[in-house]
C-alpha cells in the first residue's frame, strides 16, 4: 500500500493538525536551535511533550535534559535565555527547529578565550584530512 493512500499519514504530513510524534522516539524528539537573525545553528537538544508545551506557553526555549533527567529552561542558571520566535516541525512531526533570539552571550556551557559562554555549541569543524578538530574563528 502506498503511504499516500493512508489517511493518517496524509493528515500527519499534509494536514494542519499539530500532532508531535513523541511515542515514535521513546518520548523525546530532537530540536535544532537556530538564531533567527543570522540563521546560525546554535545547539541541538531534546524535548518531551512537557518541554514543548512550556516552550509554547512561555515563549522561552525549554528542553528535556538527558544528563540531568529533568525539564530545563535555557537561561535559568546562566541568564542566557532564548526567546522562541518560530517553531518549525518536520514532515512527519518528529523533529523540530526553534528559531530564537538570544537574550545573553550564547547557548554553550563552554567558554571562549575571553571567559564568556560561547554563542553556539558548534564552534569546531572536522579536518577530514587529519582527522582532527579545528576551532572556527570569528563565529557570528
Amino acid at each position: 500500500m502506498n503511504l499516500k493512500d493512508n489517511p493518517k499519514v496524509m493528515e500527519l504530513e499534509e494536514g494542519i493538525a499539530f500532532e508531535p510524534q513523541f511515542d515514535k522516539r521513546g518520548g523525546l524528539l530532537p530540536v535544532a536551535v537556530q538564531e533567527t537573525s543570522t540563521g546560525q545553528l546554535l545547539m541541538l537538544a531534546s524535548i518531551n511533550a512537557e518541554a514543548l508545551h512550556k516552550t509554547i506557553q512561555t515563549g522561552l526555549a525549554t528542553f528535556w535534559s538527558t544528563s540531568r533527567n529533568t525539564l530545563w529552561v535555557k537561561g535559568e542558571t546562566s541568564g542566557d535565555f532564548l526567546t522562541v520566535d518560530t517553531i518549525l516541525v518536520d514532515c512527519d512531526q518528529d523533529a523540530f527547529v526553534y528559531q530564537v533570539t538570544l537574550q545573553g552571550d550564547g547557548v554553550c556551557h563552554t567558554y571562549d578565550k575571553q571567559g564568556k559562554h560561547r554563542k553556539a555549541c558548534f564552534y569546531r569543524n572536522v579536518d577530514t584530512k587529519n582527522n582532527t578538530l579545528q576551532f572556527i574563528e570569528n563565529l557570528k
